[in-house]
Parts: C-alpha cells; structure tokens; sequence
C-alpha cells in the first residue's frame, strides 16, 4: 500500500470517529454552540443587467423598463376595474380635484395668493430693465368671450376603450378612455406620492396593493414582453419617495418578491438616484412632481435626513390654477369640467404648451388648441392669453394660490413607530445602550443646564424615548433670516423653547405633545418652493455642505417644466438667501437639464446606473431572506438608513 493510501485510509477513519462522536453527544444530550443566526451571504455572481428591472411608480406615470434600455416604458399609472354587480355605483378616483378647495375660505385664499403673484411679477424688472406692464383678465375675456370654435372634422376619430368581451380590468391609456357609461371604477393607487388608501370602494391597503400587481403585472408582460413565470431570473429595482411610509414600502417589497415573483430587490430613495442619472456626486434634489414636490439635499449618494421635506403639491395644482385663471379670462371651451378626466388630459396639455416663467414674454397672445374627444367633432379653439400663463406656475412659489385649506401641506422624516416583525430597530438599540453611555449623556446634559445659555447642545435624539428632534425643522444660524420667516414660524425662538434647559426635566408624554403641537403647526403651512429650497439647504450640519448644496441645485420630475424656470428659480434662490451666505458662496447654479436630459427620467435613469455599479452587490434582499427575515433585510440592506 503507499504512502497516499494510507493518508486517504486514515483521513476517512477520522471523519467516521467524528461522526460516532457526534451521535453520542445527541445521545447524550449535550448542547452544541449554535452558530448565530446570520444572514446567509448570497453569491456574488455577476449581476446581467438586461435581468434588472428599475420600477420608478409616480402619482400620476409609471416608468419601467430593464436597466439597459435607453428609455422606460412610461404609462398613466391607472387602473379600471369592472363591477362585480350589476347595478353598482359608479366610483372615480379624482385627478385635479382634492380635499380643501371648497372651504369657505378657500376663494379669499386664492385671491389673495394671486396678488402676492401679481406683486412679484411686476417688482422684478425685464431683461431690459423696464417693468413689465401687467395685463388685465378682463382684456382677453373681452376677446374670449366671442369666440365659438371652429368644425375641423365632422368625427375626432379618438374611440372610447372596447370593453365589448368585458375585461376584468384595462391599464394606463385604455383605463383613461374607458366609457362613464360601462361598468368600471377607475383607480390611481398612487397619490402624493403615498399608496392611496382611502375610505371609498377600493381604498383599502389590500386593494391598492392588488392595483399596484395588476397594473405593473400587466405592463412588465405587455410591454417589456417577459412573462411572469420567468421573472424568477430577473431582479428588481423599486425607487421610493425621500419620505416613505416604512408600512407601505414593506407591504410593496413583500407583493414584489413573493408574488410577482422578483429573484431579488434593491429598494432606494429616488433623490439619491436623480443624483446618479444626473451624474453629480452632491446636490440639493428638487423633485416636483404631478402631485407632490420633495426637496432632499444628497452628498455623496447618502441623503441627509435633516433636509428631507416633502410639499402637498404639484403640477396638477398649477394645472388646476390655469383652469381658474383661464376661466377668470373667459375660456371659450365653456364644457370643461375638472371631474371629467378627458378634460383633465386637455387642461395639463394646455399648461405645459402655454405656460412659462419668462418674464419677459409679456402683452396679450393669441393661441389656438384642438379638442378630440370621442363621439364629438374635432373642434378648433382660439384664445387670447395675458399674464394667466405666467401667474399659474408661480403658484408653485406662492401656493396660497392653489386655494386649498385645512389639509396637510408639510411632512418631514418621523422617527420610526417600529414594526412587530423587527425586534432589534432603532427604538432596541437606544433602549439597550450601557449603562454607561446612558450615564455619560446624562452628566454632559447636566453640563449643559448648567450653561448660563441655558440651551442644550446636540439633538435630544440620545434621550431614548423623548423622539428624533432632528426631524423638526431647524433654524441653523444666519438661515433663520431672509425668507423663512413668518411662513414655518419656526425659527431661533421655537428652537429654544423645544430645547430650553427648564424644560428637560419634563415628562417624556408632555415633551411628544408639544412637539407633536409644534409639528402640526408646520404641516399646516404651504411653503412656497424656493423658501423649502432654502429650508432644506439650512438644515445641513456644516458650512461646507451648505455651500455644496447651493452650487448644484438639481431640478427634476415633470412638474415645472417650463420656459425660463432656471433662471427665474435662480433669481429667487439668490434673493432670498441669507445675506452670510452670499458672501460665502461663489456661484449658485440650478440644474434643470443635466446631459441633456427630460428631468422627468432622471431619478428612473438613476436607477438603471445603480444596477449597475459593483456597490450595489452587497445590497440586494434575495427572495428567500425575505421569505425567512421579512422586514428586518431592508434594515440590514437598504442603503438609506431604515
């Protein structure tokens, strides 16, 4: 026998000892050390990106489509569903209209808001020094109101949705022309950039997570052409707001993992991705979208929680405002209701061809516009247009205008409520820390009462359960000035009152309800967008990343696309910062159409660069850890903090 049988001889007979030994330890009942329970590593094999699908889902537009393609498919994010009685009452999910515009208060509102617009644009001179001459409605509804539309074409050759072999449901476009007569609800399961759950049929969290699978189920096999059964070799990339529900994102990861099917996720925030599909390393990310507009400053591909904000409107509340200003100056198409979608689609085409922010573009217009609808002639509308096309988009910066009382316009980042599926959370770590650190907090807190200044240093945040004071809105200095004031009414005096030193002694319960009071004054105000730009740089924690953040101002979604915005934001952004900083900075620059590209697919095309990039390996929640670990993957995985 040689040498190297004998090796092998041996090797097995010491295998078959080691498995005696283990079955008389199992005999005898000793315990061995149980390995703790760690996430299994995936294998990192490399990543195809034709098999990454980025799922970018809007208010108003889903845009999807493999990393590699060069555009996503973009759909109306829209669903009708067919009754299951006969005989049951029509429901429609509103579009232009909202909660809070027909308070009694809301008109006064809106007047006053248009002579805010009204003051603002005459106070800022031409391009030629001389101010612009404001134009009265009254003068194009003179004009207007004798206009009756002239027959291009006896039929619109635009056809209502065929439901004649009766489909269970219709997706994007078919949805949106489907008949008032035929027995459909329609849904937008999305709005303001949360699931739209409500109390009407279908607002049930079930229901619109069932609307989000058809509606992507649908367009992932009709237009990107894989069926389902194969989506097991394909991975997804799902963007979400900067201010997400963590109930809502959970419930979406769990629909696509386990029943569409996804091999595996990568959840992140979509003011991180407009930074990578703009190619910038740090910006202050406006995103106005149909509905909601969210301003987030991101360094480095990290967003500063501080900074996140979240606005209640969007372009579909410009559009709405140009309809009341159109209406105001006459409008000749006299049937135009906001409850009636068709006319919804004609009112957002009109503001985005008539509407800018060009001051210089002045004097009465004239313009034209067709209308196609179905069962109707093709009409031809003429309309003269003053100042209307101006006044509506700067509703974004003064929102006032929009008319709408008593709803919530603000939110920012709250500290997590926790989540029975995720024991070891923020709220475990801060009520497990030694009891030295515990110790040490409170002896410097000591220090700190001590201070003639009376005011606590650092954020309250290390008190355990007393919440996160940096998710208040915070006045950081020489940003407390210019014009923030009078509209957050949070500035200096509120940051002493919610940290003053006689106050620390107080009760953890009577601490939440002051800042829940405080915080419920803020979300009733409605800043206008260039005030929120400034709110959100000013919550940086230093200098430099303030400076940063005002030299690349990163403007992007679909909801102020209009002529002359880059300048007219960069006008106001410099008015308005404050003085100490103007100093300090050299040079201001909004972004509005990086590489060349529509701002509306920036944040998607982030997405498909994310699938790409060799960090993101580490970052993917398979299939089966979320069938094992659930929600405790987008704590361990998510590359924001959960």
């Amino acid at each position: 026998m040689t040498q190297a049988e004998k090796e092998q001889d041996n090797g097995k007979d010491k295998e078959k000892e080691r498995e005696r030994e283990k079955e008389k330890e199992q005999q005898r009942g000793v315990k061995r050390p149980i390995a703790p329970p760690a996430i299994p590593e995936p294998p990192q094999e490399q990543i195809q990106s034709n098999f990454v699908v980025v799922i970018h889902p809007g208010s108003r537009t889903l845009r999807i489509g493999r990393a590699t393609d060069t555009l996503p498919v973009t759909v109306p994010h829209v669903i009708a569903r067919r009754h299951k009685q006969s005989g049951q009452p029509r429901y429609e999910d509103a579009w232009l209209l909202r909660e809070g515009l027909n308070k009694p208060e809301s008109n006064e509102q809106r007047q006053n808001g248009l002579k805010m617009v009204d003051q603002a644009i005459w106070s800022k001179k031409m391009s030629n020094g001389v101010r612009r001459t404001p134009v009265s409605a009254d003068q194009a509804r003179a004009y207007n109101c004798q206009i009756r539309p002239a027959v291009l074409d006896s039929s619109s050759r635009v056809k209502w949705t065929n439901t004649t072999h009766h489909p269970p449901y219709l997706v994007g476009e078919e949805a949106l022309y489907v008949n008032p007569t035929d027995c459909y609800n329609i849904h937008w399961p999305v709005v303001r950039g949360q699931l739209n759950v409500h109390a009407g049929p279908g607002g049930s969290l079930t229901a619109v997570l069932a609307d989000l699978e058809t509606i992507w189920s649908h367009v992932i096999q009709k237009h990107l052409e894989i069926p389902l059964k194969d989506l097991k070799y394909y991975r997804c990339i799902l963007l979400v707001p900067d201010i997400y529900n963590r109930q809502h994102i959970k419930e979406v990861v769990n629909m696509l993992l386990l029943n569409i099917g996804f091999s595996a996720i990568i959840v992140h925030q979509e003011s991180v991705c407009a930074t990578f599909g703009s190619g910038l390393s740090s910006a202050c990310v406006v995103d106005v979208g149909d509905q909601k507009t969210s301003i987030c400053c991101v360094e480095d591909g990290v967003s500063h929680r501080n900074s996140r904000l979240c606005l209640a409107y969007g372009g579909s509340d410009v559009t709405r405002t140009f309809f009341w200003l159109l209406q105001r100056a006459g409008f000749p198409y006299r049937d135009c209701q906001l409850s009636n979608r068709l006319d919804c689609q004609l009112l957002q085409h009109l503001k985005e061809t008539f509407c800018h922010l060009d001051q210089d573009i002045s004097g009465l217009q004239d313009h034209e516009f067709q209308t196609r609808f179905p069962e109707a002639p093709a009409l031809l509308y003429q309309v003269r247009l003053g100042d209307e096309k101006l006044q509506a988009p700067m509703g974004l910066f003064y929102p006032t205008t929009f008319g709408i009382v008593g709803q919530k316009m603000s939110s920012l980042q709250f500290r997590s409520q926790g989540d029975s599926e995720d024991p070891h959370d923020e709220h475990y770590l801060l009520a497990t820390q030694s009891k030295q650190d515990q110790s040490s907090k409170s002896a410097a807190d000591r220090k700190a009462i001590s201070r003639p200044s009376g005011c606590l240093e650092g954020e309250m945040s290390s008190q355990g359960g007393t919440g996160d004071l940096s998710d208040l809105p915070r006045s950081c200095g020489s940003g407390g000035g210019g014009g923030m004031q009078g509209e957050t009414e949070l500035g200096a005096a509120h940051g002493e009152s919610l940290m003053g030193a006689g106050e620390v002694e107080e009760p953890v319960s009577a601490h939440l309800s002051r800042k829940t009071a405080i915080m419920s004054q803020f979300e009733s105000k409605a800043l206008g967008l260039d005030k929120a730009v400034l709110h959100s740089i000013d919550c940086c924690a230093s200098d430099e990343t303030k400076r940063k953040m005002y030299s690349s101002i990163l403007v992007v979604g679909g909801g102020l696309m209009f002529h002359g915005v880059q300048e007219f934001l960069l006008h106001r952004i410099i008015n308005k910062m404050p003085p100490s900083f103007r100093r300090l900075v050299d040079n201001v620059e909004v972004v509005t159409r990086p590489k060349d590209m529509d701002p509306r697919l920036i944040s998607w095309k982030g997405g498909a660069v994310l699938a790409c990039l060799d960090t993101t390996q580490e970052m993917w929640i398979h299939q089966r850890e979320w069938h094992r670990f659930g929600v405790r993957m987008l704590r361990e995985r998510a590359a924001f903090v959960w």
